[in-house]
């Protein structure tokens, strides 16, 4: 009978390690509890310029220019060995003549039986180009946000530039002083109106955050803008805006503040007539998922007769962004005046539109 010996475990552990840094396609060494290489991966060597008779016995701070000679690794590899520690993805910066390399560590302890028989693994894995590359799109990423709110500067100024045309139209127009004339001035004025308040949701999107608007602001500069170009006398009339805390995105606010500008110039149109004095209130509040959107007057309210309520209320416009954002319209006598309300709700909540 012929017997077959066996290696001691301790061999068979260090044959082990050598084919793993053998077959590791990362960098990576081998080291013994003095910190000295047994073994490098090619792709080390390739990695880092150093040559592979170089490798066998030197000190892991010796490798090199020296930039291997880092107190921090030093007392890491040293804990590790001692099996203190266990480290996992640990960033390090490594000082290079060529600059300096971002790299992430692991390092395990292989041979757990005494001192003498304490094998280390280091593995890395250079990350300097991927953030170079995470770097550069956040570059890009903010010169495109610039971008985007250049244009919307732009539009708006396009926008107010429109509204000025339209201005001089309206006077001309109304030099005429017919009745046709007069028709003409108040269709132009109408266009002027939504221009302006189309130019003043531009102009506070381009001075946000590309992505997140805070509502409390948006809506508030919004208002008080409209109210600039529409109220002659601010003593007859007030524009208060409440807001809680919300951050809406930039596609949602922009459907809010078309909302809030279509239920605002409305109010102004219809609300007072004969001068008479009262005030608007925008008051937007948010609860998780669901969220209120009121505009209320204290005008003359709704007419007694359906086909004489006032226009705009139910306008294509409101409906179609409120459709879009996935709320109801909800439109109430609030004695004096009217209260328009958008409500989002989830489906279970949902609250149906209705007229009182």
């Amino acid at each position: 009978m012929t017997t077959t010996s066996l290696a001691p475990p301790s061999d068979i552990a260090l044959n082990l390690a050598l084919s793993l840094i053998s077959a590791s396609v990362a960098p990576a060494l081998l080291l013994d509890g003095a910190l000295s290489i047994v073994a490098a991966s090619q792709s080390f060597t390739d990695a880092f310029d150093v040559a592979p008779e170089d490798i066998p016995g030197a000190q892991l701070a010796d490798l090199g220019g020296g930039e291997w000679n880092v107190p921090q690794l030093r007392s890491l590899l040293k804990a590790t060995a001692r099996g203190q520690a266990s480290i996992r993805a640990c960033e390090m910066d490594l000082k290079t003549s060529d600059g300096t390399r971002h790299l992430i560590l692991d390092i395990q302890r292989l041979d757990h039986r005494n001192g003498d028989g304490v094998r280390l693994l280091l593995s890395i894995q250079d990350v300097t180009e991927a953030r170079a590359k995470a770097r550069q799109t956040d570059e890009l990423i903010q010169e495109k946000a610039m971008l985007v709110q250049e244009v919307q500067h732009r539009t708006a100024n396009s926008l107010q530039i429109i509204a000025s045309v339209l201005l001089q139209g309206m006077r001309q127009v109304g030099e005429g002083g017919s009745c046709a004339h007069h028709h003409g001035c108040a269709h132009l004025r109408d266009a002027h109106h939504r221009i302006m308040s189309v130019a003043a949701v531009q102009h506070q999107l381009a001075r946000s955050e590309l992505g997140d608007v805070e509502l409390r602001g948006y809506l508030t500069d919004l208002c008080r803008s409209i109210g600039d170009s529409m109220i002659r006398d601010d003593t007859r009339i007030s524009v208060n805006v409440t807001v809680d805390d919300s951050i809406g995105t930039s596609g949602t606010s922009v459907s809010l503040g078309l909302i809030v500008t279509e239920l605002v110039i409305n109010a102004l149109k219809h609300a007072f007539p004969n001068d008479r004095h009262g005030r608007i209130d925008v008051d937007y509040s948010a609860d998780g998922d669901s969220w209120t959107l009121t505009v209320r007057d204290d005008g003359v309210g709704i007419p007694d007769e359906p086909n004489d309520a006032r226009p705009g209320l139910g306008s294509g416009i409101v409906q179609a962004l409120a459709s879009q954002l996935g709320a109801v319209i909800d439109i109430a006598d609030a004695r004096p005046g009217v209260r328009v309300s958008i409500v989002c709700s989830p489906p279970q909540l949902r609250i149906q539109p209705h007229v009182s």
